[in-house]
């Protein structure tokens, strides 16, 4: 597995409960823009849509090589999971106000993009500094350490 890209504000933004393996719908020149890197999720989130997930704000950079096709950069992009977790996420979404967000973009075993989305919780400001409180502490345990 090749890691192209990761969210690192997610964990810090989100309590994330549960994480899903997605394949993502990518046309022409994506596919060799996504294996280079050029790929953004910061900003990214998905959607539900007539039973459907989409990713949105997900920015993949046009690839330079292209002459003519180059699609919109920041489109929205289907992703494939099984219906049955489709059903799962639709109830969770809706009804208790969970978030998808993409936790990272990677290349499987079989050479396939795949999404990693997590199902999360928003988490409070004050949360946020009382985990960077207890990190900080963490190393500071660990640089007095012997």
């Amino acid at each position: 597995m090749k890691v192209i890209a990761t969210n690192k504000k997610a964990e810090h933004d989100y309590y994330i409960l549960e994480r899903y393996e997605a394949g993502i719908v990518l046309e022409g020149s994506e596919v060799k823009s996504a294996r280079n890197g050029n790929i953004s999720i910061k900003e990214g989130y998905a959607i539900i849509e007539n039973g459907e997930i989409y990713l949105i704000n997900v920015h993949i950079s046009p690839y330079e090589k292209t002459s003519s096709f180059q699609p919109d950069p920041k489109r929205k992009r289907k992703l494939l999971l099984h219906k049955h977790e489709i059903k799962r996420l639709i109830g969770k979404v809706q009804r208790r106000g969970f978030t998808l967000i993409p936790l990272k973009v990677y290349i499987n075993e079989r050479g396939y993009i795949k999404v990693e989305l997590g199902l999360g919780k928003g988490k409070k400001l004050i949360d946020k500094r009382e985990e960077i409180r207890r990190k900080e502490a963490e190393r500071e345990r660990q640089r007095f350490r012997w």
